[in-house]
């Protein structure tokens, strides 16, 4: 259910309707059906089945929660140079999970909508991508329902604006947008992409609120940099519009470097340094890749893209994610992460231990144990990552993934 929240885009209202939902089923299927049937068409996907149990916190009860997540990818060639890609997500949830979704639906009416009751559970599909992609020698596009990534930080992403990331939720999928891009290579090492994507507001039809933009990638052996720049077109907020620069850097030398940034720029209301989202860390393996640390700072600004105001989820202005991950071997692994803010002194240290039962097969744990120092003197200076704002103590995942 976190993946829905977290961001991909909705079914359209008119599934709503149970008999033009039946109706879409059906075609759905049959097109599905036809696809399959299709020379070079490939189906994949992952099904996730989750428990999951909650202490709770900040007057909230103990919880569990079961949820059944799918998704499923299609792709198929068209000719020579095209391409079709679609996705979407199926999801069944009961206890906890089916909570959040109805909570979500009160603060975002019509999100619950798409959710149908069963005797014990819940469930709703969602499309996810939808698009094509031309090929050509010096020359790509896409258009539909599509993924644009910018950025080459590996948490916080501050420069993917269009898919604000939140490391507490690692499984998250990309959120999609409706939009295009081209893209031309002048260079084997030079990529310049001409995008543009549709307003946030699916309701907006006199064109405030659309992005057009520009991005350069420019790669050598060792090193690769990106620079962005996004215009929005205005809205009530910003009767100017608004203006996004950003800039990537990703080395990979022995330890691997990389720094990200976006600044907001709004003529209308100028907010200083609260209009920056930069990170920076390095990630480094070592003993034949048995141990595996990486770490990677956040400043963010209030008016930032990773904070509320532009997208994000994160209140304060500094923050520190680490990771230390050991492999035992080929089939099992254990990671101790952690988000620490600085601001009110909150972490929320977790550990992750995966192991492959058989190929394709992946049983996955992980727990998150929120703190602050309310819990360590009962002095009640609450923080962001503390559990009276998170309202639990402790959250353990038992999951099994196939991929297929």
């Amino acid at each position: 259910m976190k993946r829905i929240i977290r961001g991909s885009s909705k079914i359209s209202d008119f599934i709503r309707n149970g008999r033009l939902r039946a109706i879409f089923i059906l075609l759905l299927a049959a097109f599905s059906s036809s696809l399959l049937t299709a020379q070079d068409m490939q189906l994949s996907g992952i099904l996730d089945s989750t428990v999951n149990f909650t202490t709770g916190a900040g007057g909230a009860d103990n919880s569990w929660g079961v949820e059944e997540y799918a998704n499923l990818r299609l792709k198929a060639e068209v000719g020579e140079r095209a391409v079709f890609y679609g996705s979407f997500n199926l999801v069944a949830v009961s206890g906890n999970f089916a909570q959040r979704a109805s909570l979500l639906g009160q603060s975002n009416p019509g999100f619950g909508q798409h959710y149908t009751a069963g005797q014990n559970y819940a469930a709703a599909m969602e499309l996810e991508r939808l698009y094509f992609r031309i090929n050509g020698d010096y020359l790509d596009t896409e258009a539909g329902l599509l993924r644009l990534a910018f950025g080459y930080g590996n948490v916080w992403g501050s420069s993917d604006f269009l898919n604000p990331r939140n490391p507490l939720f690692p499984d998250a999928r990309k959120r999609g947008i409706l939009g295009t891009a081209f893209s031309i290579y002048p260079a084997d090492d030079l990529k310049i992409a001409l995008f543009g994507a549709a307003p946030a507001k699916p309701l907006q039809s006199g064109g405030g609120g659309i992005i057009p933009g520009i991005s350069l990638d420019r790669h050598w052996s060792k090193a690769s940099v990106q620079a962005l720049y996004a215009y929005q077109t205005p809205l009530s907020d910003s009767k100017l519009g608004l203006h996004r620069f950003g800039a990537s850097l990703k080395v990979d030398s022995g330890l691997g470097f990389v720094a990200d940034a976006l600044y907001i720029f709004n003529p209308r209301n100028p907010g200083g340094i609260e209009g920056l989202s930069a990170g920076a860390g390095f990630d480094y393996s070592f003993y034949d890749g048995k141990f595996y640390i990486l770490a990677e700072y956040l400043f963010n600004g209030n008016l930032s893209a990773t904070s509320p105001a532009g997208g994000g989820s994160f209140l304060n202005h500094h923050y520190l994610y680490t990771n230390f991950l050991y492999r035992f071997n080929d089939y099992a692994s254990i990671a101790f992460p952690d988000i620490f803010c600085f601001d009110d002194l909150s972490f929320m240290p977790g550990f992750m231990v995966e192991y492959e039962l058989f190929q394709g097969m992946t049983l996955v744990l992980s727990a998150w144990m929120p703190l602050d120092r309310d819990v360590f003197t009962g002095s009640g200076r609450h923080g962001e990552m503390g559990p009276e704002k998170t309202e639990k103590y402790f959250s353990l995942d038992a999951k099994v993934r196939l991929r297929f």
